[in-house]
């Protein structure tokens, strides 16, 4: 059956004709159609990975992001523009229904434009909040390129991400690598459980806007400091569309995508800036960390009949999911972070089971995980579920929905196989043994004969 499905998957993926499985349709905004050139060799390399680049101002009269009701675009990247506002067709509604109709958006911010003030309303809107006045370099004394940034300090050379959080697949870090964030616009996350910071600032940064603050700072007039500014954060929504926010626009440009920064202390490294940029914007037009279940399977350990609608309370069933992940151009067996699990519940209102699903098998693109228990002794309407939500993962909500029936009259076991029954079954036969002994002996004792 498995294998059915994988040449089926295979099929599906030969028959594709985008890199990203949300498509290939890919609309850059940016003030000047010119600008582009800034950023020649991170576009190219969309561009050779298989997108559909179009390119648009905030100003052109054509631009939409719907066509009869249907996404025109699959993906939105923004760069810096001098626009305050983007125009209306890409206002926060509009944009917040772009990801509700599963779009994936990319903004890239700059200390050097302030932000338009639809993305601050929609950023508002995903818990991510801006310096007030839309700009604000932040700035470390302890962690900048000596070079580019001698005096001003807000060319922030860090250490890439490593260890971003333990026990999930991890798209972003490049252990012993290093990032060089020019002008960058730090940002503050709620606490919703949809966001996940990917490079935050050292504790030894800030943010600062030389247009409003004085040299010497006061805590009152601090937007935020230290770990509270993240750089680059990511948002998967319940819907599995992405939103992601650079902080630093710069950094994606030519000239610092294989910069060189020299760091407080005279060593000079080369920045790693250019495989970050592949593995955000991968990320978030789903090129990466993409989750496909192939099928499911459930059936009675002792059968070959797959997927039946009923079930008997206390029967052995069996249960696999065969998932794959999507990783640049393929589908790939899809692999459990270490120390992470899958698990299955089997539930009426609750579960009345949660299990680990195990790695029963592997296929050229598809890895299956199944489990083997008992039904519990209650009928009623379950459900098979797998419910998989882990960031940087798209979402994996499985429901096979089955019925639990009584035994059937002729399928409860007989009396004498239940050892707890034997008393009583003694108890019964003595008392029958001694009611037809008592009436063989009052049938066949001669009464007694009466004397003259």
């Amino acid at each position: 059956m498995w294998s059915l499905l994988s040449v089926a998957a295979a099929l599906f993926a030969a028959a594709a004709s985008a890199v990203s499985t949300g498509g290939s349709r890919l609309l850059v905004v940016l003030d000047d159609v010119a600008e582009k050139d800034t950023y020649g060799q991170f576009l190219g390399d969309l561009a050779a990975r298989g997108f559909d680049v179009s390119y648009e101002t905030p100003r052109s009269e054509g631009l939409t992001l719907f066509h009869l009701g249907e996404r025109k675009y699959d993906h939105l990247l923004f760069l810096p523009s001098k626009v305050k506002g983007l125009g209306p067709n890409l206002t926060p509604n509009r944009l917040v229904d772009f990801v509700n109709a599963q779009g994936n958006i990319l903004v890239a911010l700059s200390s050097t434009v302030p932000a338009s003030t639809s993305l601050v309303s929609l950023l508002s809107e995903l818990d991510v909040s801006l310096p007030i006045e839309r700009t604000g370099t932040v700035v470390d004394h302890f962690n900048y390129d000596t070079v580019s940034a001698a005096e001003s300090h807000d060319v922030l050379v860090l250490d890439a991400p490593s260890n971003i959080r333990p026990g999930l697949k991890s798209y972003f870090e490049l252990p012993g690598g290093v990032l060089a964030f020019p002008h960058a616009v730090g940002h503050v996350l709620g606490s919703g459980p949809l966001l996940t910071p990917v490079v935050r600032a050292p504790a030894t940064a800030y943010s600062y806007n030389p247009k409003e603050q004085s040299e010497i700072l006061d805590a009152d007039e601090l937007f935020a400091a230290g770990q509270q500014l993240a750089l680059v954060s990511v948002l998967q929504a319940r819907n599995s569309a992405r939103v992601t926010v650079l902080g630093s626009a710069e950094m994606l440009q030519d000239k610092w995508l294989d910069a060189k920064v020299t760091r407080v202390g005279g060593k000079n490294v080369k920045a790693d800036n250019k495989e970050f940029a592949r593995r955000v914007s991968g990320w978030t037009f789903q090129e990466i960390g993409v989750l496909r279940v192939n099928g499911v399977e459930h059936q009675l350990q002792e059968s070959d009949e797959l997927n039946p609608e009923i079930y008997r309370i206390k029967n052995d069933v069996s249960y696999s999911i065969s998932l794959s992940e999507y990783s640049w151009d393929k589908w790939v067996p899809f692999t459990l972070p270490e120390d992470d699990v899958l698990q299955l519940e089997f539930s009426m209102l609750s579960p009345f089971h949660r299990l680990d699903l195990a790695r029963t098998g592997t296929t050229d693109d598809a890895a299956v995980y199944g489990v083997s228990f008992t039904l519990p002794d209650q009928h009623g309407i379950f459900n098979f579920k797998v419910n998989y939500k882990r960031s940087f993962l798209t979402y994996v909500e499985e429901k096979n929905t089955v019925s639990v029936r009584h035994f059937a009259h002729d399928e409860w076991p007989r009396s004498f196989v239940i050892s707890g029954a034997w008393p009583w079954i003694s108890g019964i036969g003595a008392t029958v043994s001694g009611f037809v002994g008592f009436c063989a002996i009052w049938m066949y004792s001669k009464p007694a004969g009466k004397k003259n």
